[in-house]
């Protein structure tokens, strides 16, 4: 039996992050979550959501961690990861009326990120939504001395990540027919952003 693993940025964030989706996800029905990393988010957000099929998905070595979490939640609504690297086209042949991400783009490198949206572009359904939760800066300045920190630690890790502006996701988002419709502040500095795919 593999040891689940845990974060505990996700126990401080699920609760804010929840209060949005209930809302946002409340008329979905197929939701694709990219980079559900330890499965963490997809069992808290599968449970109180259960009108939602969750479908997780990330790389493949972060699968055992991910169906850990799914085997001792048991819920029918919670599927098992897909294989999902932004960098790989395979996964965009799914069809979903909402996708949902946090914390991955500052993780990605740029042509990633770019990838990740061509990649929503495919899957999401006319009026399907998109919700990114994460940092961001805004006008190219931090938001926090705590963001200006944690971009300096993640750049230190991986010269290619870092906390990503604001205006060029959007038009990364634009470019792909997604329409910005709401950007939320949470907790700790991050954001969420939500997007509607034009009909």
């Amino acid at each position: 039996m593999i040891d689940k693993p845990f974060s505990e940025s996700c126990v401080q964030n699920r609760d804010p992050i929840l209060a949005i989706l209930r809302t946002l996800f409340a008329d979905r029905r197929h939701v694709l979550e990219i980079g559900s990393g330890t499965g963490q988010h997809a069992v808290y957000f599968g449970a109180a959501l259960p009108h939602l099929i969750w479908q997780t998905a990330d790389v493949p070595q972060h699968h055992p961690g991910i169906q850990a979490w799914l085997e001792e939640a048991a819920l029918p609504n919670v599927l098992p990861p897909l294989a999902l690297d932004v960098n790989d086209t395979a996964w965009r042949s799914g069809h979903y009326d909402a996708v949902f991400s946090a914390n991955t783009l500052h993780i990605m490198g740029w042509p990633e990120v770019e990838r990740f949206f061509a990649g929503v572009g495919a899957v999401l359904e006319a009026g399907g939504i998109l919700a990114v939760y994460g940092p961001f800066n805004y006008g190219g300045r931090y938001t926090s001395e705590s963001n200006a920190r944690f971009d300096a630690w993640l750049k230190a890790r991986d010269p290619a990540s870092g906390v990503r502006d604001f205006e060029a996701v959007d038009a990364l988002a634009h470019s792909q027919g997604l329409l910005l419709q709401q950007d939320i502040a949470m907790p700790a500095n991050n954001r969420t952003l939500v997007w509607r795919m034009a009909d």
